[in-house]
């Protein structure tokens, strides 16, 4: 067999065949990179966390090391195994994916992850090292250090969304004009149907800042804030 992988090289043959050692190399990488990335996760107490990163690696990395078991020894074309890991775990993450009442998704970071995740662990299952170790580190900076530039980003955006209470939809007409009083343009108003016996005129509103005053000096929190001192506000925030 030709070794391919840069750390196998440095690891020796025996690191890129099925053997005892590579083995437990491979589950133990599984488990260490998962496991950074679960913590991530469950660090922002997210749906799917530690044990769930672990068990979802540990099972693509048996299932790449059975393929190459089975690819070697029978001389069998088709990764079936390997296949079939990835389906379920596809169907896992989209599990972990929630429409709340406020019309956001939660759970689509997480579930992405735990989809890639299970990639890394086919990665090392087929001694794929450096594939698995440098895509395990470029996953973990987007997860813990990009959501910052991207809130930055957002939050200098002259576009965002809000989740809008109302006390009485009588009262729609009074806030459409105030945003216009503020600088704002309202781009699209959309009656959120969970809330419609609840007694409150819930909506979920698209907003375009106009005024240069505000795109200089004010932020989108700011902004939510003049809008939540009206009196017929009842709860106000943006959407995410």
């Amino acid at each position: 067999m030709n070794i391919i992988d840069p750390i196998a090289k440095l690891l020796g043959e025996w690191s890129a065949t099925i053997s005892v050692g590579a083995i437990f190399l491979r589950i133990f990488l599984a488990l260490t990179l998962s496991a950074m990335l679960g913590c991530e996760r469950a660090r922002k107490r997210h749906s799917a966390g530690l044990r769930t990163f672990m068990v979802v690696a540990l099972a693509c990395t048996l299932a790449g090391m059975i393929d190459m078991f089975l690819i070697e020894t029978l001389g069998l074309s088709f990764a079936f195994v390997s296949v079939g890991v990835v389906i379920a775990v596809a169907s896992l993450s989209n599990n972990s994916i929630l429409f709340t009442s406020k019309n956001q998704i939660k759970g689509l970071t997480t579930s992405v992850s735990l989809w890639a995740c299970g990639l890394i662990g086919l990665c090392l299952g087929v001694g794929f090292y450096t594939i698995a170790i440098v895509g395990s580190i470029i996953l973990l900076c987007s997860l813990s250090i990009f959501p910052k530039i991207e809130r930055y980003l957002k939050n200098r955006s002259n576009h965002f969304e809000i989740h809008l209470e109302l006390d009485n939809k009588n009262n729609l007409p009074r806030f459409m004009s105030t945003i216009r009083e503020l600088g704002l343009r309202i781009d699209e108003i959309e009656v959120n149907s969970a809330y419609l016996n609840s007694g409150l005129s819930v909506y979920t509103v698209s907003l375009t800042i106009l005024s240069e005053e505000l795109k200089k000096y004010k932020t989108h929190a700011e902004i939510i804030a003049a809008i939540n001192s009206l009196e017929y506000v009842k709860y106000i925030e943006e959407m995410r």
